[in-house]
């Protein structure tokens, strides 16, 4: 059974808060930099050519990468203040070069793509949930960031001709900030939102709903 918790509102103020934001600043900022990064260093290689099935592997490659690296050093890969410094600061030192935007594919309905969106993100964060969160399991491992890069490439090859393959409303609020189009960009909120809550509501349901850990026992002490 999911259970809601509401902390105090002081609490978002407090010595480990500020710090848990600045890492996941800091870990998104270094994430959204490497993957917008690929597309725009592909771009500048080819002279502003279409994404070919190599430079899609490549832009997958460089997302799987970067965020085992975030997710090792922080364990979150949200945060949109750190996606929009990324995206201009990776416009400052291109010297301008356009920031590419996620956009649903020429013949796809932006409900189609929301509809792709919903489906990569569930399997985003089943991952992260079945590597990361399950208290079953102890705590984050080496196996937890490697499999959460994994499923960020593999949604990406498959997603990445039709909606882009976001997964996460800041890796498309920073290109669209950062370029100034927003056409739609609804479908990475609206996506990203009920396919990351129906993974939750399904692994915390059928998985950690039952389990009770196990009273602390004295007997080998």
């Amino acid at each position: 059974m999911v259970k809601l918790v509401f902390g105090r509102f002081r609490d978002s103020f407090t010595l480990g808060s500020v710090k848990a934001y600045i890492a996941e600043f800091i870990a998104t900022l270094l994430f959204v930099f490497a993957g917008v990064g690929s597309a725009v260093a592909y771009g500048k290689l080819t002279n502003g050519a279409a994404l070919d099935p190599a430079g899609l592997v490549a832009v997958a490659l460089a997302h799987s990468l970067a965020l085992f690296v975030g997710v090792s050093m922080a364990a979150n890969v949200s945060g949109l203040l750190g996606s929009i410094a990324a995206c201009f600061l990776l416009k400052f030192v291109t010297g301008g070069l356009a920031i590419p935007t996620h956009g649903v594919a020429a013949g796809l309905s932006e409900v189609e793509g929301a509809f792709m969106e919903i489906v990569i993100t569930f399997a985003l964060v089943y991952t992260v949930y079945a590597t990361a969160a399950d208290p079953r399991k102890g705590p984050v491992g080496t196996v937890a960031p490697i499999a959460i890069g994994f499923i960020v490439g593999a949604n990406i090859l498959a997603a990445g001709p039709f909606s882009g393959g976001s997964m996460n409303p800041a890796r498309s609020f920073g290109p669209a900030v950062a370029g100034g189009n927003f056409t739609g960009n609804w479908v990475y909120w609206v996506g990203p939102l009920i396919g990351g809550a129906f993974a939750g509501l399904v692994y915390s349901s059928v998985f950690i709903g039952s389990y009770e850990p196990i009273p602390a026992s004295n007997d080998y002490a």
